[in-house]
């Protein structure tokens, strides 16, 4: 409600720049699309000039939105999916430049640029990318962008659907050993990708009878279906779906595990000891 409104003399929540704001950041980033008016208002009220397009950027420590904030120009922070994230104009679709120097040293995922409309969607990839993501922290840390990871987060978008279609399309590789099973599965997705027993071969850095050999056994198992253009589409994704969860599994194994050896380190060893015999180890 605007100032003189003759409706009543209600508190203004919104006409404080500061609540303004968080109302702004609110409308932009609920699925239910705000009016153009309203969103019109809200901005007004902000001080934020509306941008054509704009970029997510979801961050793993609190601390970091209203730091980032202070140094962008006309940036919105607040609260979404429970991470801290913030709304950067963006002019350009593929600008990042002026993104990556303020996110160096940050543990932090870019969303794609897109219409005000969209903003939701940019910042829902963004959060989901940054939870794919292992964080590593310290000088290690790095921001990571949607742009980079489309595919990705296309074929990991719903992890128990990727399961499903690794399970309904490699059904023929279950009755193998683990390991025949992904030398044949690392085999056939090469040579999807390359196109052929050379390319794979490259790939893999084998020999070519190698591949050959393989792919003879992989075409008793799936049959002429490695010659249907749909079936080869639906077993590559499902193989690269496959690859990316395990390779998502073995990034945070290996960063928790690095965590757990910094929080040893952190104790002497009189009192690990003990605390391994209260754990009764």
């Amino acid at each position: 409600m605007t100032r003189g409104d003759p409706r009543g003399d209600r508190p203004e929540p919104a006409t404080a720049p500061d609540g303004a704001r968080q109302e702004l950041f609110d409308a932009l980033t609920d699925d239910r699309q705000a009016s153009e008016s309203s969103i019109g208002e809200l901005a007004e009220a902000a001080g934020w000039p509306l941008p054509p397009a704009v970029r997510a950027v979801a961050l793993a420590a609190p601390g970091d939105a209203q730091q980032l904030a202070a140094v962008l120009d006309d940036t919105l922070a607040g609260m979404f999916a429970g991470r801290p994230c913030l709304l950067v104009p963006s002019a350009e679709t593929d600008a990042r430049a002026p993104l990556e120097l303020p996110l160096r040293g940050r543990f932090a995922a870019v969303g794609h640029a897109v219409p005000l409309r969209d903003t939701a969607s940019s910042l829902r990839w963004a959060v989901r990318l940054l939870a794919l993501t292992p964080n590593r922290g310290g000088l290690d840390a790095r921001a990571v962008f949607v742009d980079d990871h489309l595919s990705t987060l296309l074929l990991l978008q719903d992890e128990p659907l990727a399961h499903a279609l690794a399970a309904r399309w490699l059904r023929p590789l279950a009755d193998l050993t683990p390991r025949q099973s992904e030398r044949l599965e690392v085999t056939l997705l090469a040579w999807l990708e390359g196109g052929g027993a050379p390319e794979a071969a490259k790939a893999l850095s084998v020999h070519p009878q190698t591949v050959r050999y393989r792919m003879r056994q992989l075409e008793k198992l799936f049959g002429t279906g490695l010659r249907d253009p749909r079936t080869r589409f639906e077993l590559e994704m499902a193989l690269r779906s496959r690859r990316l969860m395990a390779q998502v599994r073995r990034q945070h194994s290996r960063v928790g595990r690095r965590a757990a050896r910094v929080v040893t380190a952190d104790f002497p060893a009189l009192a690990v000891g003990r605390m391994a015999r209260v754990n009764g180890l």
